[in-house]
C-alpha cells in the first residue's frame, strides 16, 4: 500500500524534475527525501549537499555517508543565493492566499503572541532563487487569509516592490500533506494542482483558512511508481524517518 508520506515525496520530487543542473536546497525531512527521490529518477542532474557545508557526489540515505566533491562553506552558500542557479524548498508556518510565506512571529510584530526561527533567508530565497514550501500539517492555522509577517516574498507583493524584487520570484510548489499548490491563481494566488489519493475537495476546504481556487476535474496526486517506493523504503529512508512527519494513517 502506497503512504501519504511517499505520495508527498514523489510530489516533492516531481517539484524539482525539470530544474535541470542546479543546486537543490531541501530544508526538512520529507524535502530532503524528496530532492534525493528526484536526483535518482527524473532530474540526475541536481547537485545536492550534506546540509552543512559539502556538496555530494553520490545519492546517500538519510544520515548516510557519501564521497564528498566540493565544499559549501556557510559564506558560499550566500554566492548562490545570488547567482540563483539554486532551487529551495523551505518550511511554512504560515502561507496565505497570495503565496506570501511566514516563519518569524505570530501576531503584531512590534508585540508578537510567538517568537518563530526570524526570517532567516526567506526573503533572498524568494527574491532571487525559484522557491517551493513543505508544510507537512495543513491547517487553517497554517494556511491563512494573510500571513501575520512576511518572510517569503509572493508575486504580488514582489511585483508592488520593483523589479529588483520581481525579476526572479518564482514560488513555484507548495507541498502540503493533503495537496499540491502554485501560484497560478487569479492574480498570482493559491491554485490547486492536485489532491492527495484519500482526500477530498471539502476536507481540503475545511483545512485552509481562505476560499481557495480548485479547478473543474483537479487531479489526483500521483502515486509514486514501484521504483520509487524501492528507492524510497530501501536506499533514501529505510529507518522509515518520514512518517514523522507525515505518520502513516
Amino acid at each position: 500500500m502506497t503512504t501519504r508520506a511517499d505520495v508527498c515525496a514523489a510530489a516533492i520530487a516531481d517539484a524539482f524534475k525539470d530544474d535541470g543542473e542546479i543546486f537543490a536546497s531541501p530544508m526538512g525531512l520529507l524535502p530532503t527525501v524528496g530532492v534525493r527521490l528526484a536526483r535518482l529518477t527524473s532530474n540526475p542532474d541536481l547537485l545536492i549537499s550534506d546540509g552543512e557545508s559539502v556538496f555530494l557526489a553520490g545519492t546517500p540515505p538519510l544520515g548516510g555517508k557519501d564521497v564528498v566533491e566540493g565544499w559549501i562553506p556557510f559564506p558560499k552558500v550566500f554566492d548562490v543565493v545570488a547567482y540563483g542557479k539554486r532551487h529551495v524548498m523551505m518550511g511554512a508556518t504560515q502561507v496565505d492566499r497570495q503565496g506570501n510565506q511566514n516563519i518569524s512571529a505570530i501576531g503584531d510584530f512590534a508585540r508578537p503572541r510567538r517568537q518563530l526561527l526570524g526570517s532567516r533567508g526567506a526573503p533572498g530565497n524568494t527574491v532571487n532563487n525559484r522557491t517551493s514550501y513543505w508544510v507537512p500539517r495543513h491547517s487553517t492555522r497554517v494556511f491563512v487569509e494573510r500571513v501575520d509577517v512576511v518572510s517569503g516574498v509572493g508575486p504580488t507583493l514582489a511585483a508592488a516592490a520593483g523589479r529588483g524584487a520581481a525579476k526572479y520570484n518564482d514560488i513555484h510548489r507548495i507541498v502540503s500533506n493533503l495537496a499540491v499548490f502554485d501560484v497560478g491563481g487569479p492574480d498570482g494566488t493559491l491554485r490547486v494542482l492536485s489532491i492527495h489519493p484519500g482526500v477530498s475537495a471539502d476536507e481540503l476546504h475545511e483545512a485552509t483558512g481562505f476560499e481557495l481556487d480548485v479547478p473543474t476535474g483537479v487531479p489526483t496526486t500521483r502515486e509514486p511508481t514501484s521504483e520509487e517506493v524501492t528507492l524510497i523504503e530501501n536506499v533514501i529512508d529505510p529507518k522509515g524517518l518520514r512518517f514523522k512527519e507525515v505518520p502513516n494513517a
